[in-house]
């Protein structure tokens, strides 16, 4: 196979070709220098706040929430893989500031939620009746895997490394874990998030919309 021209190699589309669309969904400034972002193909030459609007007539139902308490690098691809799966929200507990990065710029169109503790996560969660579900390998924890899902709920999710804090663990309807068969104590937590979602798709999700 022949080297990639990373130089010449281009995403997305260049400038609109022809008579402009009238649709107030689309940006002038995309259709007159292109469109080069990382969107699928429906979406190419929308503003970001069409895109968003209509992301928001078919969100899941599910969220996901995330600790940051040392500025956890694996937020953004949390974040990235929320959009992916478009879950309702983002929360980001503990710290306002996170790295964003591993976003790849998604936080644009997936809604993120601040909360300054657990206990503020909790109460905004059970005043819309949502269980928060923690993922965690810890000893008592119940497998993800054949785990009834509900359809609207909180994913939460622990700081890399540490897991999820006592505060989290006491919040939790059930703490889930991941089958694992290797030497490795735990997952990425980034990756951990990505499963978690999945099964949710898994479950939730008919074949036939999915992608």
């Amino acid at each position: 196979m022949a080297p990639v021209d990373e130089e010449r190699a281009e995403v997305g589309v260049g400038p609109w070709v022809g008579e402009w669309p009238t649709d107030e969904r689309y940006d002038p400034q995309l259709l007159a220098d292109g469109d080069r972002r990382n969107v699928v193909d429906a979406y190419r030459y929308w503003s970001v706040e069409a895109i968003v609007a209509d992301l928001d007539t078919r969100r899941h139902p599910f969220h996901v929430a995330i600790e940051n308490w040392a500025h956890d690098l694996n937020i953004g691809s949390v974040v990235r893989t929320a959009n992916a799966f478009l879950a309702a929200e983002v929360h980001i507990v503990g710290n306002r500031r996170w790295n964003r990065r591993g976003a790849m710029v998604t936080d644009r169109y997936q809604h993120v939620r601040h909360h300054p503790t657990v206990e503020d996560l909790v109460v905004w969660a059970a005043g819309r009746d949502l269980p928060v579900l923690g993922v965690d390998n810890l000893p008592g924890s119940v497998a993800l895997e054949g785990y009834p899902l509900p359809r609207a709920c909180v994913l939460l999710f622990g700081q890399e490394s540490v897991g999820l804090s006592d505060a989290a663990r006491d919040a939790a309807v059930d703490v889930l874990h991941i089958a694992q068969f290797g030497s490795t104590r735990s997952i990425n937590a980034g990756a951990a998030a990505a499963i978690a979602m999945h099964a949710w798709i898994a479950r939730h999700t008919p074949p036939a919309v999915q992608g």
